[in-house]
């Protein structure tokens, strides 16, 4: 069994315009004002550009099997277009990465994209609006597989397309933040499953014969529970929940086509509107026998539940993916919930997950590609006990799932770090280490979950409950050590911050005083 952690290009790299990177679409958006939670931007993120051989000493430390990271697309195309331009730095800069991790005995899983598209396939085509996208995106990745993939052998085509599509193109809470109700998520994830799959193909075609690597998307879904488990209605509405989150990307992937709901629930709601066809595309008869089977396995990223039941949406003239289910969502109060509104603990909703994955796709391979919880404090707590909570209610539905037959190899903690979280800026933070931000070399300090988590890789799971609760004790008496010496360090950057500020502030006053004072004197005595 695999234990990894992970993070991607946009969130930590910074470096946005530097060594011959183009800008991606996250670069315009946040520097968008308004788009961003207090204005920020990844402009520096985490500086993980210049601290590749610091963060690999964190993997160290955790002991981690494998990390996974993805690669910007504008760093080594900067135009997204290959027979444009190609930036060797950006590709050294992978290589590097790759390098050291596996001189480290750390396995590399590459996602290819996570979000940020090159600015100028935004500008010239729409991005994933345009169908060009296809052949743009399938140069890129078998450039990657060129350059990277003899040792690279686990690679991921897209992280959480589901976000790309709907926050994107429907909500527009995310870059590029186009608004295209209706339409425009459907259009974007039409395009994404379509490229997908023609990756897959290249790959298998060209590449694996020779590299013996394999190629698999990772997508992002909660799990729906019914209100009540005894009303048709309120099963009904839980399994559009996953069939317009999660099947919407899997069942094309494994079964062929988009699931049988999502055609009746968006075909009926277009025909209300007096559209002639369904806003939810179709695959022809080959696309539908190209894209099945395209993936050697699947990614699974994980981080809530919700309650859901029936809820009919009067006829719209305005079209909308939300409206398109039918469905309401709701919450446990006594669920906990560290973090932001959205990310309440519910480990019991993994193990259900998992086993519908296995029940619907004929029990692929599953690699976990992202679970965790953030917190949402504005001062720094690095005893983060409701992460370990966390941590070990899920990765104890997984061991669960194993036990029920579920083939899972791997799981990922989200994330390494504390990094630029989208349209929450800095304001949330997921990292197993803290970054100070505020201080221009963004240290990194363990919070007291990185210990933990490093005791169950060890273990490889977990060993009796006396032990476990020992390990909570260790992580605890660790944090508070550490955070006596993050305040300590804070204090003298602030002192520094003055000192680079005040003294030469008052060194220019005095100049100028003295320069006053002396032209009185010369003019008095003339």
């Amino acid at each position: 069994f695999l234990w990894g952690v992970g993070s991607s290009a946009y969130q930590t790299e910074g470096a946005w315009d530097k060594d011959g990177k183009g800008p991606s679409i996250w670069d315009a958006f946040s520097h968008k004002k308004g788009k961003v939670f207090r204005n920020e931007t990844g402009d520096s993120a985490c500086d993980g550009y210049y601290k590749v051989k610091d963060d690999i000493q964190l993997l160290k430390e955790l002991k981690v099997n494998h990390y996974l990271f993805s690669i910007s697309w504008p760093r080594i195309m900067p135009t997204g277009i290959k027979t444009e331009q190609l930036n060797e730095k950006g590709i050294q800069f992978y290589n590097d990465t790759i390098n050291s991790l596996l001189e480290n005995n750390i396995t590399p899983i590459v996602s290819l994209y996570h979000w940020d598209l090159p600015q100028v396939l935004q500008e010239k085509y729409g991005g994933w609006q345009n169908i060009s996208m296809i052949n743009y995106f399938n140069d890129y990745a078998n450039l990657c597989f060129e350059k990277f993939g003899d040792r690279v052998k686990h690679w991921i085509t897209f992280s959480n397309p589901w976000a790309v599509a709907e926050k994107g193109y429907e909500t527009g809470e995310h870059a590029p933040g186009l608004k295209l109700g209706g339409c425009g998520a459907y259009k974007a994830a039409h395009h994404i499953i379509k490229t997908h799959a023609t990756v897959w193909h290249s790959y298998n075609n060209t590449w694996r014969s020779e590299q013996q690597g394999m190629v698999g998307i990772s997508l992002t879904s909660g799990w729906g529970e019914p209100v009540d488990p005894h009303s048709q209605t309120d099963r009904d509405a839980a399994e559009r929940y996953i069939q317009f989150h999660l099947g919407w990307f899997a069942n094309p992937i494994y079964r062929g086509d988009y699931p049988e709901i999502m055609k009746n629930y968006v075909g009926r709601k277009s025909a209300q509107q007096g559209l002639g066809t369904s806003r939810l595309p179709t695959f022809s008869v080959q696309e539908k026998t190209y894209i099945k089977g395209t993936s050697d396995f699947l990614g699974i990223g994980h981080f809530t539940t919700r309650y859901v039941l029936q809820k009919s949406f009067p006829f719209l003239q305005v079209s909308s993916y939300h409206t398109d289910h039918d469905l309401a969502e709701l919450v446990d109060p006594k669920w906990p919930a560290p973090g932001p509104k959205w990310l309440y603990s519910v480990p019991w909703g993994f193990r259900r997950l998992l086993n519908f994955i296995k029940t619907q796709y004929g029990n692929p391979l599953i690699y976990v590609t992202e679970n965790g919880v953030s917190e949402k404090v504005q001062c720094t707590q690095l005893c983060d006990e409701w992460r370990i909570e966390y941590l070990k209610g899920y990765i104890n539905e997984i061991l669960k799932a194993l036990n029920d037959g579920v083939n899972v190899k791997g799981y990922t903690a989200w994330s390494l770090l504390d990094k630029f979280e989208w349209n929450k800026g800095f304001s949330e933070r997921f990292g197993f280490y803290h970054i100070d931000f505020k201080n221009k070399n963004k240290p990194r300090y363990p919070k007291a979950s990185a210990d933990y988590y490093k005791k169950i890789i060890n273990a490889n799971g977990f060993p009796n409950q006396k032990e476990v609760e020992n390990w909570y004790q260790k992580a605890m008496d660790t944090c508070s050590t550490t955070h006596q010496l993050l305040a300590t360090d804070s204090l003298i950057t602030h002192m520094e911050m003055v000192t680079e500020i005040v003294l030469p502030t008052v060194f220019t006053l005095c100049i100028l005083i003295s320069i006053v004072l002396l032209i009185f004197y010369l003019r008095n005595h003339s």
